[in-house]
């Protein structure tokens, strides 16, 4: 299928990633159990215990099969707890060489459903598969009406596909050929409908969706809803084009090597570029020497969607960017006055809207603070999707259940209305909002 989209804004900064890939190994990896949304974790080790890199650290209180696993070997140094015990991070002190657990995938293409599930619960690569609705990790009871797979990111200072998967096909087809296994209906892999992409042509097994148009057309959520929506009962199995050559690679060589190409970004770096790392890799070894001067605010993720990093922190478990951009702890004096030639707007309010920059630097100042919900008309323009926005932030303000069902709530993910948080004149937590509402549903009606 083609797909256009015209509705939507791309935000253009300074900052991406030079096409230039470096290799990177630091001496703590994490693994964070709050990466996976609505997970209730018991632990597999403690502190002070050897782990092998796909060996388990902790598994689902609900489903005890699945397994979330190292990416490293090494010595679990830190086991990070937060209000009421919640379990936020484990820190694992990496071996200089990588020591692997093996599992036996010989005559796997034998297996039933059954049998591949189990494999994939004891090895760690069930985390990888995301679910819709609700964006939590895929329910193992359920099997999806089909699986789509974003093979672009049209978030600002996103990382190229195209780069990070060049000469990796045998691995990534393995991976398509593995996961479509689980699904009677198709594998959907979406690409930039304006870039000339060689890798995904010669993919087999999938259905190829091109799609145009401004952010968020990268986001799977607005994908499957043009492509195959979601109803109420419905599931579609989400995985990033790396998991599938996570995947591919397992079943190639019996381990689980949870290694990614990250974009290093942001207007903060001296040199923003791409490095190979394995997953929970910590961000603050990584950006040693890359750093300008000045405070800065650290990103795993982009700048829409992304978790702040605390200091010596590591980047989240399905984040493939770290972006660094000034931190914006300013005051203004009269500044909604003022005519703002260097501001930033999505309407014409200020002047800079005359004299607009090629790429901008913005900052994490919110220029003012929650206030009455104003009806603008402003998430209308920016959501791609025949909904309703904010009459659905609204039924979920007042937690009417059948109201958000009416007005299309499995259908999104707060990183849809990412654009909303950023735009909104009543300077809303929009993707909190929209989380509250996600987990109420899920709670009350599944």
């Amino acid at each position: 299928m083609e797909v256009k989209i015209s509705k939507g804004k791309n935000i253009s900064l300074k900052g991406s990633a030079e096409k230039v890939c470096s290799e990177f190994l630091s001496a703590t990896y994490s693994v964070k159990p709050v990466n996976f949304h609505g997970l209730k974790p018991k632990l597999s080790v403690k502190v002070g215990d050897s782990v092998l890199a796909g060996g388990s650290l902790f598994f689902d209180k609900e489903f005890e099969k699945i397994q979330f696993v190292s990416p490293v070997s090494g010595i679990v140094e830190k086991i990070i707890r937060g209000e009421k015990r919640k379990l936020l991070e484990i820190v694992i002190k990496a071996n200089k060489k990588n020591r692997y657990k093996k599992y036996n995938i010989s005559g796997y293409k034998k297996y039933n459903n059954d049998k591949l599930k189990e494999l994939f619960f004891e090895s760690g690569l069930w985390s990888l598969i995301k679910q819709r609705p609700f964006s939590t990790v895929a329910d193992p009871v359920k099997l999806p009406k089909s699986i789509f797979i974003s093979c672009f990111d049209s978030s600002p200072l996103a990382p190229d596909y195209d780069f990070i998967l060049s000469h990796k096909e045998k691995e990534f087809q393995k991976g398509i050929d593995v996961i479509s296994s689980f699904c009677n209906g198709k594998v959907h892999m979406n690409v930039d409908g304006d870039a000339d992409s060689d890798f995904f042509k010669n993919i087999e097994g999938v259905q190829l969706n091109k799609f145009h148009g401004p952010h968020p057309a990268g986001n799977v959520g607005i994908q499957i809803h043009h492509i195959d929506p979601i109803n109420k009962g419905d599931v579609v199995w989400v995985l990033s084009p790396q998991s599938i050559i996570t995947i591919g690679n397992f079943f190639l060589t019996g381990k689980y090597e949870n290694n990614k190409t990250i974009a290093v970004t942001g207007s903060e770096l001296k040199k923003p570029k791409y490095f190979n790392v394995f997953q929970g890799v910590n961000v603050f070894e990584l950006l040693k020497g890359n750093l300008k001067s000045g405070k800065k605010r650290f990103i795993s993720g982009n700048v829409l969607h992304g978790d702040t990093i605390e200091e010596n922190g590591h980047i989240g478990f399905f984040e493939e960017q770290i972006t660094v951009i000034p931190e914006g702890d300013y005051y203004e004096l009269f500044g909604w006055a003022m005519p703002g030639f260097k501001k930033y707007s999505f309407s014409r309010a200020f002047l800079s809207s005359l004299f607009p920059q090629k790429k901008l630097t913005l900052d994490t100042n919110m220029h003012g603070e929650e206030r009455a919900y104003v009806v603008s008309g402003q998430y209308e323009n920016l959501v791609p999707m025949d909904i309703f926005p904010v009459q659905l932030i609204k039924s979920i303000l007042v937690e009417d259940i059948e109201l958000m069902e009416k007005l299309g709530i499995y259908e999104v993910a707060p990183e849809d209305f990412a654009l909303c948080e950023f735009a909104c004149t009543s300077k809303m937590p929009v993707q909190d909002i929209l989380r509250h509402g996600l987990d109420l549903v899920k709670k009350e009606c599944s």
